[in-house]
């Protein structure tokens, strides 16, 4: 019992820097400080810590999942300035398209404990809903959008079988990634601090999602 009450206070502290780089980064974002640009690259690696931290945990396949997850992740919130010059928008919807397939891997196949509960239909209308209210507004990016929403729709309906963490960090990544749609696609509707609305909510959904497998990986080998 003390041995896992001290796993959970080392597991914790691990989201620590996680936790302190996201409020820096939404405030700075609600600013529109110089700093939204530099805080931003630094989300990913300090969530990839407590990932790092618990590798030894069963099965490896889940951790290797996790990290891909991640960097695939880092690599969409960084389309823009790791790739100058190239189509940032259609980069940043395959990276996070790529991610949501890890993550879809291991929530379904790895992490799962119980059937999908039939509110999950949810996710199901919310796609369709998109598709209609948002499709006129993509353009030549409507099949790119469809199918983003798609495996992100997927992330959030396949963690309904996994820890409550895993379930709110699915809601939450879906609610940032909704947000974005609107303000990327009908810019003059959305106020100003939707900006930082959409990281606040994605550093808690991602945050969630993997604090969630951690501490399923950890009751299964407590057990």
């Amino acid at each position: 019992m003390q041995h896992s009450a001290t796993d959970r206070t080392r597991l914790a502290w691990a989201f620590v820097p996680y936790v302190v780089i996201s409020i820096v980064h939404v405030v700075a974002v609600a600013l529109q400080s110089d700093v939204a640009s530099p805080t931003k690259l630094w989300l990913m690696p300090l969530l990839a810590v407590p990932v790092l931290l618990s590798a030894r945990l069963r099965p490896t396949s889940a951790i290797a999942l996790l990290l891909a997850a991640i960097a695939l992740s880092w690599l969409g919130d960084g389309a823009g300035a790791s790739f100058p010059g190239g189509p940032e928008l259609p980069l940043m919807l395959t990276f996070f398209g790529l991610a949501h397939v890890a993550y879809i891997v291991l929530v379904a196949r790895v992490l799962a404990v119980r059937r999908m509960p039939w509110w999950a239909l949810v996710y199901a209308a919310w796609w369709v809903l998109m598709l209609v209210v948002l499709g006129p507004h993509t353009g030549a990016l409507f099949f790119a959008v469809a199918t983003y929403g798609l495996v992100l729709g997927g992330t959030a309906a396949f963690s309904t079988r996994c820890h409550p963490l895993v379930v709110w960090g699915g809601v939450f990544f879906l609610f940032s990634d909704t947000v974005l749609a609107f303000r990327l696609f009908t810019p003059d509707s959305m106020p100003e601090w939707t900006s930082p609305l959409v990281m606040l909510t994605y550093t808690i959904g991602q945050g969630l999602i993997v604090a969630g497998a951690l501490t399923s990986l950890r009751a299964r080998r407590s057990a």
